[in-house]
């Protein structure tokens, strides 16, 4: 698993790779925090293209990474979700939380 952030404004883009599993929520959760708070972030915008498979922990690790922005007041939403992850997102309900596009412009423009 591989993560990129980058500061963008007050939003903090996470650039994920691989897989979303028990075996990597920890430090996916770990390393978005750590640069939500050291950046002064207060949304996140999660890029999921480079995502092949999410498994159900994912979910707590996103809705964790949800109330963390809602408490600077800010936003939270997804692109590049291939199926998977979509279909995950719609039986878990995370699309009711969190807006998906299809672009990361589209995702940065809605923030």
């Amino acid at each position: 698993m591989k993560i990129q952030c980058k500061k963008i404004d007050r939003t903090l883009l996470v650039k994920l790779y691989g897989e979303i599993d028990h075996h990597f929520t920890e430090d996916i959760r770990e390393k978005i925090d750590r640069e939500f708070n050291k950046q002064g972030c207060k949304n996140i915008v999660l890029d999921f293209e480079n995502i092949n498979f999410m498994d159900s922990s994912g979910i707590g690790m996103i809705i964790g990474r949800y109330k963390l922005s809602q408490e600077k007041g800010g936003k939270m939403c997804a692109y590049g979700l291939k199926d998977n992850a979509k279909r995950i997102f719609d039986m878990s309900g995370l699309n009711k939380l969190i807006d998906c596009f299809e672009t990361k412009e589209e995702a940065i423009n809605s923030i």
